[in-house]
C-alpha cells in the first residue's frame, strides 16, 4: 500500500539503469545468511525451518517487484535483477502475472527448478520444497503502474475485497492451476501489502472450493471503511445483546420459547465450533506483522470470544482454539501470526519487504485474539444455509 523497499531506495532516475541496477542486486541487497540448497537438504531440508521459508519466500516477493522494474527500465532477461532473486533457490519463472490494462506484471508462478538442481547434484526437491509458489507484488508508486495498483488499493479501502479486481482473477486461476498440477500441499502463495491482501483473499477463495494452499502475507492491509462499519454494527448488536440481558422478561408462557430459541442457538454455536475444527487443520495462513506499520497493525487489535492464533503446538481457549503451526511440519493450525517483537519503527522500513528476510528481525508469536483473523475463518468455516425443505 505504501512504498515499497525497492521504492525507498531507488534515489536515482529511472534512466540511469547502471548505478540504481546494483543496488538491488541480490548479493548486496539480500539476505547475508541464506544459503542456498545443496545435497545436504536431501537429508535435512532447509525448507522444515520456519525462518528459512519465511526469507525465501520474501525474496521471491521481492523478484515480482523487480520485474516490473525490469520491464519499466527495459532491462532484458541477461541484465535483469529478478531472476537473482529465485535462482540461487533452484527455482525458475514459469509465468508471468500481467495486468491487461497497463501491461504491468503483478505477480508470477515460479516453479522448482529440476535441471538447475541436477547440476549441483540434487535429484529431486527436497522435502516441505514447494514445487509452485504464486508471488503477488505490493504498490509501486511509479507512473506505469501508479494508477492500477491505487485503483486496487481504493478499492481495498472502499469494500474490503479486491475480487472486483484483474488482478483478483489472474491470480486465483493461476493459484488454481498450480494446484491441480502438483496437488495443493505441494503449492504457496505469498504477498507483500497488497500482494499480501490479494494473496489473503485468493487463498481463502479457494479454500471455499476445498482446495486449501499455504498462505504467507507480509505486511497485509488491515484498514478498510467497510470493515470499520462492521465492526461498529458488530459492537452495537453485542451492546444490544447486553441490554437485552439486563431487561426482565415477563410472561412464563412466552419465556419458553425464547429460552428454546437461545438452546437451539447454542446447539448452532457448537455445530459452528465443531465444523470449524474440521477444517481448520487445512488451511495454512502465515501473517507476519509489523506493529509500527498503522497499514497492518490492525491485525494485532485483540478480540474476545472465539480464539484464532496461539502458540504453536499448544491449543487456545475458546470454542474453536486454533494450534499455531510450523513451516512445513505443522498442519495442525490455520493461523499462524507472527509479529516483529525487534524490528523497523519508522513507518516506511516498518511496512518494508527487507525486514522479512533481514537475519536480525526477532519475532514473536502473537497470543492474543484477533478481530480480523476471527472474522476472516467465521466465513470461512461458517455452517451452510439449511436447504429449502
Amino acid at each position: 500500500m505504501a512504498k515499497t523497499a525497492p521504492e525507498q531506495k531507488a534515489v536515482t532516475p529511472a534512466t540511469t539503469t547502471t548505478p540504481a541496477a546494483s543496488q538491488f542486486d541480490f548479493h548486496v541487497y539480500g539476505p547475508r545468511s541464506l544459503s542456498p540448497p545443496t545435497w545436504r537438504d536431501l537429508l535435512r531440508s532447509s525448507w522444515k525451518n520456519a525462518n528459512y521459508r519465511r526469507m525465501v519466500i520474501a525474496c521471491f516477493i521481492q523478484g515480482v517487484y523487480l520485474l516490473e522494474l525490469d520491464r519499466q527500465e527495459k532491462r532484458d532477461e541477461r541484465t535483469g535483477l529478478a531472476p537473482q532473486w529465485w535462482r540461487p533457490f533452484k527455482y525458475r519463472l514459469a509465468q508471468v502475472l500481467v495486468d491487461e490494462r497497463d501491461g504491468s506484471v503483478y505477480g508470477a508462478v515460479l516453479e522448482w527448478d529440476r535441471q538447475a538442481a541436477l547440476s549441483d547434484y540434487i535429484p529431486f526437491r527436497p522435502t516441505c520444497a514447494p514445487a509452485a509458489v504464486v508471488a503477488l507484488r505490493g504498490t509501486l508508486l511509479r507512473t506505469p503502474t501508479f494508477r492500477r495498483d491505487v485503483t486496487d488499493d481504493l478499492r481495498f479501502l472502499a469494500w474490503d475485497s479486491l475480487k472486483g479486481s484483474v488482478r483478483f482473477a489472474g491470480a486465483l486461476g493461476a493459484l488454481r492451476a498450480a494446484a491441480a498440477r502438483f496437488s495443493a500441499g505441494s503449492v504457496c502463495i505469498g504477498g507483500h501489502s497488497l500482494g499480501a491482501g490479494f494473496a489473503l483473499q485468493v487463498g481463502k477463495a479457494l479454500a471455499k472450493e476445498g482446495v486449501f494452499v499455504e498462505c504467507h502475507v507480509f505486511n497485509p492491509p488491515s484498514v478498510s471503511l467497510a470493515m470499520s462499519l462492521k465492526g461498529f454494527a458488530e459492537s452495537a448488536g453485542e451492546l444490544w445483546g447486553r441490554v437485552r440481558s439486563w431487561i426482565p422478561y415477563v410472561g412464563s408462557s412466552q419465556a419458553a420459547p425464547v429460552a428454546d430459541a437461545g438452546a437451539g442457538g447454542g446447539e448452532s454455536e457448537e455445530a459452528k465450533a465443531s465444523l470449524a475444527r474440521e477444517g481448520m487443520g487445512k488451511w495454512l495462513l502465515h501473517l507476519y506483522i509489523n506493529t509500527n506499520d498503522y497499514i497492518c497493525c490492525y491485525y494485532n487489535d485483540a478480540a474476545g470470544g472465539t480464539a484464532t492464533v496461539a502458540a504453536g503446538g499448544g491449543s487456545a481457549s475458546g470454542k474453536a482454539a486454533v494450534r499455531g503451526s510450523g513451516a512445513g511440519a505443522g498442519r495442525a493450525g490455520v493461523a499462524r501470526m507472527l509479529v516483529a517483537a525487534k524490528g523497523p519503527t519508522k513507518f516506511l522500513d516498518a511496512h518494508g519487504l527487507q525486514q522479512w528476510w533481514a537475519d536480525d528481525v526477532e519475532l514473536q508469536v502473537a497470543l492474543n485474539h484477533s478481530k480480523l483473523i476471527d472474522r476472516q475463518l467465521r466465513s470461512l468455516y461458517a455452517a451452510p444455509p439449511a436447504a429449502a425443505s
